[in-house]
């Protein structure tokens, strides 16, 4: 098929876009801006754009698809053009759903855990060399794309992700999908500039539910509340699979899971993770792999990029970096590391950088979150609050709403280097951001 692309610079778009070149396709795209490492992957497979910006002389008849990424505006030039001449427009779960009709759609959902789970279930029928499409939100080892699509495959595993799909389509992407196989991790408040309320948040998740083929099943966190209410109230016609953490112990440094076999040593660790572990094996179970296999794959597990990443490790001093950005995932993230090393000093560092953590009315949800470290720092940058259209944040604001008066709040980087690099090296650090703080240079802390 002739295929393009508007805003093919963004993390799904263009591994979807890299996929489908890979599968013989003619691939073309546009964008305004496109980073790294978007695009010096497209660069090296000769599909990034020969000049940036919108130009509607790249839409044309003969194309089969046109595919709209959520950063294309409602009144992009190329969408218009693609309109006017009647073009097939699909978002890209959209896309994802058509490619996969055929097939035995498996959905990964929830606010937290959703990319590690499908990360593990990868890792696990890839271990045991049973194919399957996919589409996963971080690079995973042993992966050279973070979307593979086939015809002849019989499972498609899908990170579901609940933020919106294009400027055409404001459903939330995991809406698209339909899932045969479903699974719900958990459900924490996000994205207050799409769901202004935590009721409208958590009835994406009911529509997804709602969603499931009749006769298929939804595999969830039963130590969830709302999740649990959810499930409650669910009246489909599906089968209901309940997960919890299960037992495990920490010794020196290392986690062991209790399995029928005896404890496994494991490569990640923090209750959250553990949890996630136990979700992905009732989801391995349905895809044909058995409970023995499934642990002997997950043994050599690393975990998914981004992922509670080691940057350094020395029996003195060892520093973690985690995407972990929503109030949830930072007290879970936070949480684990001080399991993991209780006798080591253990510093937490995390930046404001999404629209809802810089929201003043948003930041209370974060009250606790880092009460697990010794020290509690706190970085955002003025200028990104102006950026967002947001009113600034006084540094006290953040203090009680962190309900932490020891929390150090930082605004320039060079400061918090120097604050970091004051700590010397011994201790745990766990950095945690979907930013950069500012360009803070990681490999010199």
């Amino acid at each position: 098929m002739r295929i393009h692309f508007i805003a093919i610079g963004g993390s799904a778009m263009h591994n979807l876009a890299l996929a489908l070149h890979d599968s013989g396709n003619d691939i073309t795209g546009s964008d305004d801006v496109i980073f790294e490492p978007s695009r010096g992957r497209l660069a090296r497979a000769g599909l990034l754009p020969e000049t940036m910006g919108w130009n509607p002389d790249r839409i044309h008849e003969d194309l089969d698809v046109v595919i709209l990424g959520m950063h294309a505006k409602a009144d992009n030039p190329e969408l218009a053009r693609a309109r006017e001449l009647g073009l097939k427009i699909y978002s890209y779960p959209e896309f994802l759903f058509e490619h996969s009709r055929e097939k035995t759609r498996v959905v990964i959902a929830g606010s937290h855990g959703k990319t590690t789970i499908t990360s593990m279930i990868l890792h696990v029928m890839n271990y045991w060399d049973k194919p399957a499409d996919y589409m996963v939100g971080a690079q995973l080892e042993g992966f050279d794309r973070m979307v593979h699509l086939t015809e002849e495959n019989e499972f498609i595993i899908l990170e579901g992700d609940e933020y919106l799909s294009s400027a055409l389509d404001p459903r939330p992407k995991f809406h698209a999908y339909k899932p045969n196989i479903a699974l719900l991790s958990g459900i924490a408040w996000d994205h207050i500039n799409v769901f202004p309320t935590f009721e409208n948040y958590s009835d994406q998740f009911r529509i997804f539910l709602e969603s499931i083929v009749p006769g298929g099943s939804i595999t969830y966190n039963s130590e969830d509340a709302e999740v649990r209410r959810l499930l409650d109230a669910l009246q489909a016609p599906i089968r209901k699979f309940p997960y919890e953490t299960p037992a495990y112990e920490v010794q020196q440094g290392t986690t062991y899971l209790d399995t029928p076999e005896g404890q496994l040593p494991l490569q990640v660790f923090g209750k959250h993770n553990l949890n996630n572990l136990a979700g992905a094996r009732w989801i391995c179970q349905q895809l044909g792999v058995d409970e023995a296999d499934f642990y002997e794959a997950m043994a050599t597990f690393s975990g998914a990029a981004k992922r509670l990443e080691t940057l350094k490790d020395t029996p003195e001093h060892k520093v973690f970096k985690d995407f972990a950005h929503s109030p949830s995932k930072v007290q879970a993230t936070t949480r684990a590391v001080r399991e993991q090393f209780p006798g080591l000093p253990f510093t937490a560092c995390l930046e404001l950088h999404t629209y809802s953590s810089l929201n003043s009315e948003f930041l209370k949800e974060y009250a606790g979150s880092l009460e697990a470290a010794d020290n509690a720092l706190v970085f955002y940058i003025p200028e990104s609050l102006e950026i967002k259209g947001l009113e600034p944040i006084d540094p006290e604001v953040i203090r009680k709403a962190f309900e932490r008066d020891d929390l150090q709040v930082f605004t320039q980087t060079k400061a918090l280097e120097q604050a970091l690099n004051a700590l010397g090296q011994q201790g745990v650090l766990l950095l945690m951001s979907s930013g950069n703080y500012g360009g803070l240079d990681l490999g010199a802390i």
